[in-house]
């Protein structure tokens, strides 16, 4: 494949449930915010948009899904329902980085480098640096982590922006970003035009995988380990 113009993309590693269609230049997009419910909501989503744009999956180039860090439940919906698409339609998919499609998402000028935070819930915060590339995609200036809010930003390169819902769970990190003059950008969740543009890039490169091969980033690898307070949502 030499290009990939046509992708279907699906993130649902957070509270936001969101399928896209890039076609080209035009991109659909379905996203709804939902405390659950996201493994019944997601593929009336990726027909709307397959009819709505007028395609069949067996005319997609590759299947893009946010494959964490995220919420577990919501990690393995999206991981098993691009497994199941791509397998009947004989489709590469394009693991991204959900963290990386909330800094894509972000206003943020060519150069310029993004803290993407996201909600971990157990009072501990995802998060990464990314930088913002010439077309307006982003690379990674750190590894993926999983701290308590003190810890977040720490040992990384320092960032302009910094974004994500994990601002809105903890205040007291967006207070202290913004102490440090980075811009934050609360209201921004992983979304699926953003994913889709990402793994279309991804697949352009020859960096798809064979569906079985899609497999959820956790980062926190314990798992199974409970939460010490009330939990809401899909974790």
């Amino acid at each position: 494949m030499s290009q990939a113009v046509r992708v279907l993309a699906i993130d649902t590693s957070t509270e936001s449930c969101s399928v896209a269609l890039l076609d080209g230049a035009v991109t659909r997009l379905r996203q709804e915010v939902l405390e659950r419910g996201h493994a019944e909501r997601v593929l009336p989503m990726v027909d709307e948009v397959l009819a709505e744009s007028g395609l069949s999956l067996l005319e997609l180039d590759g299947i893009a899904f946010g494959r964490g860090p995220g919420a577990f439940t919501g990690l393995r919906i999206a991981a098993g329902v691009t497994q199941g698409l791509a397998l009947g339609a004989n489709l590469m998919v394009a693991p991204v980085s959900s963290l990386a499609a909330v800094a894509a998402l972000v206003p943020a000028a060519e150069g310029e480098t993004v803290l993407a935070c996201n909600d971990a819930r157990m009072g501990e915060i995802y998060w990464a640096v990314f930088q913002v590339l010439p077309d307006g995609s982003v690379r990674p200036l750190s590894a993926e982590f999983v701290s308590p809010p003190q810890n977040v930003g720490h040992d990384a390169p320092a960032a302009t922006h910094a974004a994500g819902n994990g601002l809105a769970a903890c205040p007291e990190l967006a207070l202290r970003l913004e102490g440090c003059g980075v811009r934050t950008h609360a209201g921004i969740h992983p979304r699926a035009d953003a994913v889709a543009r990402l793994g279309a890039a991804m697949l352009a490169a020859g960096a798809g995988v064979p569906p079985e091969e899609a497999q959820p980033v956790y980062v926190r690898d314990d798992v199974a380990r409970p939460a010490t307070g009330a939990v809401t949502g899909m974790q």
